[in-house]
This record gives structure tokens, sequence and C-alpha cells, in this order.
């Protein structure tokens, strides 16, 4: 296990498996312009590592993320703030982009831009003393970093509407029912848990992990016979990669299936 040390974030590897901690703990992890810089950064950085398969989002100290540093907000004309909330925005473009699995592990509060990081990602643990809100109101704003659309996708159009104009905090199991958590551990084992499921997905076989994102980006807006088409062109050419040869070897042999590049197979 290697780690670097690069503020304001945390970068380290475990195998195939790269954590990235947001690391601002005196903050509670509130996200200022640093911040947002580095982690779109570090995201863009796994994505290109050949050697990353699986991505972890967490929080340094008590706190995944407070929202946005409001200590660093003022009033300002609309063309300055444009510039800072895309900052923002392209953290989650670098969640989307990626093929590679992208996890969040949840400790202590997830508020406002802490909701939304967490909601953009493909899976998400919290420990079950974690909390939830989309606090974007408490200060005149409507949300960004992609929550009018995630949040939807994971919790439905009348919930979201409700977590958006009544931002009350909700508990992590209530997260979980709601289907805006996956999956739940217990207090101070969010990463660990994570981490296992990010080593399962590492040894997965990561270009169907990818047309999968592709795919489900927006499953209820595109055309349902569109949809048929691009699952059928992705499918296709998922026939040629070496992990399907592997799977169905794997399948007449009676083993479990070893994903990844393999010397000499094609990609």
């Amino acid at each position: 296990m290697t780690t670097t040390t690069a503020e304001p974030v945390l970068v380290q590897d475990d195998a195939a498996v790269r954590t990235v901690t947001l690391n601002r703990p005196q903050k509670r992890n509130a996200i200022d312009i640093e911040l947002r810089i580095a982690l779109a950064e570090a995201i863009e950085s796994a994505d290109r590592d050949p050697a990353v398969r699986v991505i972890i989002l967490t929080g340094a100290g008590p706190a995944f993320c407070s929202g946005g540093d409001i200590s660093t907000m003022r009033r300002m004309p609309p063309e300055r703030a444009h510039h800072r909330v895309q900052l923002a925005q392209c953290v989650i473009r670098a969640i989307w982009a990626t093929p590679k699995p992208v996890l969040a592990a949840i400790e202590g509060s997830a508020y406002g831009a802490g909701t939304a990081l967490a909601a953009a990602c493909d899976r998400v643990v919290a420990a079950r003393d974690a909390t939830f809100a989309t606090t974007f109101t408490n200060v005149g704003l409507a949300g960004d970093m992609g929550i009018s659309r995630s949040l939807p996708l994971r919790i439905g159009v009348a919930r979201a509407r409700q977590m958006l104009m009544m931002p009350a905090p909700i508990s992590a199991p209530e997260a979980l029912e709601w289907g805006l958590i996956d999956a739940v551990a217990e207090p101070g084992q969010a990463l660990e848990s994570a981490r296992c499921d990010a080593l399962q997905l590492a040894a997965g076989p990561r270009h169907a992990y990818g047309v999968l994102k592709a795919l489900l980006t927006n499953p209820t807006t595109i055309d349902p016979f569109e949809l048929l088409d691009r699952e059928a062109a992705c499918q296709s050419e998922l026939f040629d990669t070496a992990d399907f040869a592997e799977g169905i070897a794997a399948f007449r042999e009676k083993r479990r299936p070893v994903f990844g590049d393999r010397e000499g197979g094609q990609p």
C-alpha cells in the first residue's frame, strides 16, 4: 500500500483501488475553491491511471462533507458566480465521465454539497449514525453538483423535492430505505466496508462496468427504442473483449472468472 499526501485531498492506493479523501477536517470538509479544483483533478487522475480500477471518495475526520464553505461566499454578479459553480460541476463531471466505479464512504454528516457528492457516486456506503440533508435553501440557493439529476434518480422526484425545499436531516437507515444510500456499516467502518466492495468491483469486468455507467446516465429520459439500439451496440462490443472470453471459459471450466487485462489478450 502506498500513500501520498497533497492538500487539500489525500490520495491512497491499495492494489487497484484509489481512495480520495477530502482533507479539511477542521472545516468538516467544507468545499472551497481549492478543494473543488483538487478533488476534480484527483478523480480525473484516477480515471487516467490504468492501474486504478475503482475510486472511493471519503472525508477526513468526523464528517464526510458539510457542504460548500459558506465563509468563502458572498453576493456577486452571475458572471462571477458562474465560474465558481462550474468548478463544483467539474467534480461531478469527473465522477460521471469515468467508466470506473466510484464509491462514497460516509461517516458523520453529508450536508448540501456533501449529499450531492455522495448521490453522484455509483455506490454509497454510510455509517449507521450518518446524517444527510440538502441544505442549499438555508442560504437562498437551489443546489448544484448535479443534485437536480442524481437525487431524483435515487429517491424519486417527490422525495427529492421535499428534501430540497424542506432540508431536515435524515438518518442513514432512512436514507437506505429511500435509496439515497446503498449500504449501512457500523460507525467507523464505512470506509472499510466500501473498500471490501471496491476490491470486489476491481476484480470484475471493467469494460462492462463502463457500459453500465454510460447506459444508466439518463435511463428515464432517453427514447426506449434508442436505448435498445445503444444496448445492442454496447453489448456487441463487449463480446469482443478478453473479459467476456474469460467469463465464458470460467463457466465451461466450472471455476470463478479472473477478470482483468491479460498479456496477449484483447482489452
